[in-house]
């Protein structure tokens, strides 16, 4: 399965061919290097371990700069591993945007933005109470959390107030408009998860892969 490692950069719109207006989200994918090819006979199963984004040598740690430095990597800052990678690499190649083209679908992974502390009303759209009626100190709050008699327990999993955001989420079958490879820039349409200059993973769509897109 292709991947690249990359750093969302914003989001802005571009015109189709046909004239539309088509909102999309401006990615830096690359270059990315890679650092390790494992195999089947080795390491039991096929993956290419890909690294993005320099960084001094001092900031990483001691078993992750031996590991750099066994396969001759420079200090980086992002590395993600992709299984059964479809294209044929070598430890120290570069992988640019180009292994992905005009028209094909992938699947964004990145890490939500925090919200902070947030109530059920905002966190979890819960209705809140009554505004009259002589309902008072109740209008943003969820009722009762508990069980009258047994067990008597709050129940495990209740949707109560808490962290809300900065969590790992993926958004599927996004539509590749531009590929830049002069710049390593992919215009996806949509939004991907995470706020400007996170990292994200955009791989090849699960659901409508390149081979399927081909066949059709």
């Amino acid at each position: 399965m292709l991947g690249l490692i990359g750093k969302k950069l914003g989001q802005t719109s571009v015109y189709d061919a046909q004239g539309n207006i088509v909102p999309v989200t401006v990615v830096l994918a690359g270059p990315n290097r890679v650092i390790q090819c494992k195999t089947v006979e080795t390491d039991g199963y096929k993956a290419v371990q890909l690294g993005f984004g320099e960084q001094k040598e001092s900031r990483l740690t001691r078993p992750l700069n031996g590991h750099l430095k066994k396969f001759g990597a420079s200090p980086l800052k992002r590395i993600r591993e992709f299984r059964d990678f479809s294209v044929d690499v070598k430890p120290g190649d570069v992988v640019s945007v180009n292994i992905f083209a005009q028209g094909d679908y992938v699947d964004a992974i990145g890490v939500t933005k925090g919200r902070g502390f947030e109530g059920v009303v905002k966190r979890h759209h819960f209705r809140g109470g009554d505004s009259t009626h002589g309902a008072k100190g109740w209008h943003r709050r969820s009722g009762a959390i508990g069980c009258r008699l047994f067990p008597g327990t709050v129940r495990r999993g209740l949707k109560m107030p808490g962290h809300m955001g900065q969590v790992r989420r993926t958004t599927q079958n996004l539509q590749i408009i531009q590929v830049r490879e002069a710049e390593n820039i992919l215009l996806i349409k949509g939004a991907i998860p995470g706020a400007k200059g996170d990292y994200v993973i955009i791989r090849e769509s699960k659901k409508n892969p390149k081979q399927a897109a081909a066949k059709k």
